[in-house]
């Protein structure tokens, strides 16, 4: 059975940091692309950012860019998220997604990702 954990989350002031990780069972995630998304309080689920099974080429949503980082560190099977100057927007429930390859375009749609964490709650006060 696949599962992927995201984990990091918690409690931040506005304009700290964290940084969200992202693993798997029963898959390898460097044979993935993978993608985060983030759920906000009554909204949809939107692409934040997303990098290539390779991880030397990568997305951002307009929203995140310059503050938000995505990485892959193959040696331990697990992709990042690090998050810098958070604003309270950016609460919500992150997710990571994974797809059987990168997306150039249209990576942020979430209903062509194969696999799915739980989510990892974020919250930013103001």
């Amino acid at each position: 059975q696949v599962q992927l954990v995201e984990s990091g989350g918690g409690l931040v002031q506005a304009g700290g940091s964290l940084r969200l990780s992202c693993a798997a069972s029963g898959i390898d995630l460097n044979y993935y692309s993978t993608t985060w998304f983030r759920q906000a309080p009554g909204k949809e689920r939107e692409g934040l950012s997303s990098i290539s099974i390779s991880g030397t080429t990568t997305n951002y949503a307009d929203s995140v860019k310059g503050r938000f980082t995505i990485s892959r560190d193959k040696a331990k099977d697990t992709v990042y998220l690090q998050m810098n100057n958070l604003k309270p927007e950016d609460t919500g429930v992150y997710y990571c997604a994974t797809a059987d390859r990168f997306f150039r375009d249209k990576w942020s749609q979430a209903g062509q990702y194969n696999y799915w964490g739980q989510g990892t709650p974020v919250t930013v006060s103001s």
